[in-house]
């Protein structure tokens, strides 16, 4: 599952450089796919791809916040989530409505790190 974080986040910005896939970022702030990584575009599958570096709106206004589509429980880089053990107030937690597999982590983390 992908970790989320709650709006117990007391922006001290810890997680953000912890990240090995770039998925966490400042509440406000605007993303991308490829953003820290060699992703050039993103084919969902259903007829429609998006440029990795196009912007994206930001997914919290006020704290920071993990991009799902990019977090892979740090699977495949470190033992345990990165964000989770720097994390002075216990705010990035397990999200129950992005429940992934070993398998599927792995995946995404080779879909985000594939040469260009």
């Amino acid at each position: 599952m992908a970790i989320m974080i709650t709006d117990e986040c007391i922006n001290c910005g810890a997680c953000e450089p912890e990240c090995p896939n770039t998925a966490i970022y400042e509440g406000g702030v605007e993303w991308t796919y490829a953003g820290g990584t060699d992703l050039e575009e993103v084919d969902f599958g259903d007829g429609t791809i998006v440029n990795g570096r196009a912007k994206q709106a930001p997914v919290s206004a006020e704290f920071y916040y993990i991009v799902t589509d990019k977090c892979t429980e740090c699977m495949g880089f470190h033992e345990e989530p990165q964000c989770a053990a720097v994390c002075p107030v216990d705010c990035c937690v397990p999200d129950p409505d992005n429940v992934e597999d070993e398998e599927t982590l792995l995946a995404k983390k080779d879909w985000l790190h594939a040469a260009a």
